[in-house]
């Protein structure tokens, strides 16, 4: 895990499609292995592991990461002592 520029932990992806699919493989992996108990049995919790690995251990983690990803480059935050603030960052379009 690496750190965002105010030091705080980063958990985007390099782009919103990749980080769409790592939670579409992941969220499904984790229901699927819920929902195939019936009909597999134990084996269904095969996908488990594909599921957490595919959300990198942490489904609340993935939510913060698209967060993250969504907003990468569009907010600044900046910290003045005591106070931070969050801008709109300028993207250099007229």
């Amino acid at each position: 895990m690496t750190t965002t520029g105010a030091g705080g932990p980063d958990f985007a992806s390099s782009s919103l499609p990749r980080h769409l699919v790592r939670g579409v493989i992941g969220f499904g992996g984790l229901i699927g292995s819920v929902a195939l108990l019936p009909l597999a049995g134990p084996v269904g919790l095969l996908l488990l592991p594909v599921g957490l690995l595919a959300l990198r251990g942490c489904p609340v983690c993935w939510a913060v990461g698209l967060m993250q990803t969504v907003s990468r480059g569009r907010l600044r935050r900046a910290c003045d002592g005591d106070r931070c603030t969050l801008t709109v960052a300028d993207r250099g379009h007229p």
